[in-house]
């Protein structure tokens, strides 16, 4: 979802920075960068020792979440074509799971704003043990779709959520946007999801 359907990752990077400055810790964009894709309590542990706060990183997931709730309910920052595509998809019959390192309560506001039934099955961060880039999101999607994670197409724009894809069996098509992902069996590279429908994103890892 983040970096993929939404460009969110500039509401974290400034969430990040300000949990920084407000317990007197320091943050960069770089350092930012390197958690793009976490899971959230990862992250924030990672974060904890390089801010240099002493404070819990579940109260730190918390206080961010609140913080990028706040500003995703002003306006939902779309990637250009994402809410096409996933019309196109509902469209021909091909059942979509979210699978994303946020927080349920992060996710609502966005599911919401697209139409009703656009996903048959929601994996978020506060749902599995293991966060990406472990595979168990991805397989956990594909139990809840009724179906193999090697019959997958897995979309995604970092590298540690191609990595959990491709670690639970799926083809990956990749569409970076804030860090860059590297070549490897089973990703296909597009720029943008502009312009993609079913056909032709199917098409495009051979399975139309």
């Amino acid at each position: 979802m983040d970096g993929t359907l939404v460009d969110t990752e500039p509401y974290w990077m400034e969430s990040e920075l300000a949990l920084a400055e407000r317990y007197g810790g320091t943050w960069s964009r770089e350092q930012a960068l390197q958690v793009v894709g976490f899971d959230l309590l990862v992250a924030a542990r990672l974060m904890r020792s390089q801010m240099g706060i002493d404070l819990a990183p579940e109260r730190m997931v918390e206080e961010m979440l609140d913080d990028v709730i706040a500003r995703v309910q002003r306006v939902v920052p779309w990637r250009p074509g994402a809410r096409e595509l996933l019309a196109s998809l509902h469209a021909a019959d091909v059942p979509c799971a979210l699978v994303t390192m946020s927080y349920t309560r992060f996710v609502e506001p966005i599911v919401a704003a697209l139409p009703r039934g656009t996903f048959d099955a929601m994996i978020t961060g506060d749902a599995v043990e293991r966060g990406k880039p472990h595979p168990e999101p991805y397989l956990a999607a594909a139990r809840r779709l009724g179906v193999l994670a090697g019959e997958c197409l897995a979309i995604e724009d970092s590298s540690t959520g191609a990595a959990s894809a491709s670690a639970a069996g799926c083809t990956v098509l990749v569409a970076p946007l804030h860090v860059s992902v590297p070549a490897a069996p089973g990703r296909v590279f597009v720029d943008s999801l502009e312009g993609l429908d079913a056909g032709s994103v199917l098409g495009a890892v051979g399975v139309a």
